[in-house]
Protein backbone atom coordinates (compact mmCIF):
# COMPACT_ATOMS: atom_id res chain seq x y z
CA UNK A 1 0.00 0.00 0.00
CA UNK A 2 1.00 3.67 -0.27
CA UNK A 3 0.91 6.13 2.51
CA UNK A 4 0.21 9.45 1.03
CA UNK A 5 0.91 11.51 4.19
CA UNK A 6 4.20 10.45 5.78
CA UNK A 7 4.80 13.84 7.19
CA UNK A 8 2.20 13.79 9.59
CA UNK A 9 3.38 10.98 11.08
CA UNK A 10 6.83 12.52 11.89
CA UNK A 11 4.96 15.86 12.66
CA UNK A 12 3.44 13.60 15.60
CA UNK A 13 6.25 11.55 16.70
CA UNK A 14 8.36 14.57 17.40
CA UNK A 15 6.17 16.17 19.63
CA UNK A 16 5.13 12.69 21.12
CA UNK A 17 8.78 10.49 20.89
CA UNK A 18 7.30 7.39 22.85
CA UNK A 19 5.66 6.71 19.57
CA UNK A 20 8.09 6.95 17.62
CA UNK A 21 8.69 3.19 17.03
CA UNK A 22 5.23 2.02 17.16
CA UNK A 23 4.47 4.62 14.64
CA UNK A 24 7.53 3.61 12.16
CA UNK A 25 6.75 0.15 12.45
CA UNK A 26 3.41 0.27 11.45
CA UNK A 27 4.12 2.70 8.95
CA UNK A 28 6.96 0.21 6.97
CA UNK A 29 4.39 -2.77 7.72
CA UNK A 30 1.54 -0.85 5.60
CA UNK A 31 3.98 -0.32 3.31
CA UNK A 32 4.76 -4.04 2.58
CA UNK A 33 0.65 -5.01 2.23
CA UNK A 34 -1.33 -5.01 -0.65
CA UNK A 35 -5.00 -4.82 1.00
CA UNK A 36 -7.90 -5.59 -1.18
CA UNK A 37 -11.25 -5.45 1.40
CA UNK A 38 -11.30 -3.87 5.53
CA UNK A 39 -11.00 -7.52 6.57
CA UNK A 40 -7.24 -7.68 4.56
CA UNK A 41 -6.68 -4.94 7.33
CA UNK A 42 -8.46 -6.54 10.61
CA UNK A 43 -6.57 -9.96 9.97
CA UNK A 44 -3.20 -8.04 9.70
CA UNK A 45 -3.77 -5.39 12.64
CA UNK A 46 -5.85 -7.79 14.92
CA UNK A 47 -6.65 -4.58 17.05
CA UNK A 48 -7.63 -2.18 14.11
CA UNK A 49 -11.39 -1.36 13.29
CA UNK A 50 -13.22 -0.73 10.27
CA UNK A 51 -15.55 2.13 10.32
CA UNK A 52 -17.74 3.71 7.73
CA UNK A 53 -16.54 5.43 4.88
CA UNK A 54 -13.37 3.15 3.98
CA UNK A 55 -12.03 4.28 7.59
CA UNK A 56 -9.76 2.30 9.95
CA UNK A 57 -8.94 2.82 13.26
CA UNK A 58 -5.57 1.78 14.67
CA UNK A 59 -4.15 1.75 17.88
CA UNK A 60 -0.88 3.02 18.69
CA UNK A 61 1.18 2.24 21.88
CA UNK A 62 -1.68 -0.21 22.89
CA UNK A 63 -4.09 2.55 23.72
CA UNK A 64 -2.50 5.99 24.02
CA UNK A 65 -2.99 7.02 20.38
CA UNK A 66 -5.31 6.36 17.36
CA UNK A 67 -4.84 6.47 13.88
CA UNK A 68 -7.49 6.98 11.78
CA UNK A 69 -6.57 6.07 7.74
CA UNK A 70 -9.17 6.09 4.93
CA UNK A 71 -8.04 3.66 2.29
CA UNK A 72 -8.61 3.26 -1.48
CA UNK A 73 -8.59 -0.25 -2.33
CA UNK A 74 -8.62 -0.31 -5.70
CA UNK A 75 -5.43 2.11 -6.03
CA UNK A 76 -3.87 0.79 -2.84
CA UNK A 77 -3.71 4.51 -0.95
CA UNK A 78 -3.98 4.93 2.38
CA UNK A 79 -4.64 8.30 3.38
CA UNK A 80 -3.81 9.07 7.27
CA UNK A 81 -7.13 11.47 8.39
CA UNK A 82 -6.36 11.64 12.16
CA UNK A 83 -4.25 10.86 14.57
CA UNK A 84 -3.90 11.96 18.10
CA UNK A 85 -3.95 11.18 22.08
CA UNK A 86 -7.12 8.82 23.08
CA UNK A 87 -8.36 11.83 24.81
CA UNK A 88 -8.15 13.90 21.25
CA UNK A 89 -9.98 10.87 19.06
CA UNK A 90 -12.55 11.38 21.97
CA UNK A 91 -13.36 14.71 20.64
CA UNK A 92 -13.75 13.43 17.20
CA UNK A 93 -16.08 12.16 14.97
CA UNK A 94 -13.84 8.89 13.51
CA UNK A 95 -16.07 8.90 10.20
CA UNK A 96 -15.24 12.13 8.95
CA UNK A 97 -12.53 13.68 10.92
CA UNK A 98 -9.93 15.25 8.22
CA UNK A 99 -6.43 17.06 9.04
CA UNK A 100 -6.34 18.54 5.71
CA UNK A 101 -9.72 19.98 5.40
CA UNK A 102 -10.13 23.62 5.71
CA UNK A 103 -11.82 24.85 8.73
CA UNK A 104 -14.43 27.38 8.30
Amino acid sequence: MNIYNKSTIIDFYKKHSDCKNTLEKWYHDVLLKKWEKPNDVTRDFVKARSIKNSRVIFEINGSDYRLIAQINYLKEWVFIKFIGTHAMYDKIDPETVDLYKKKK
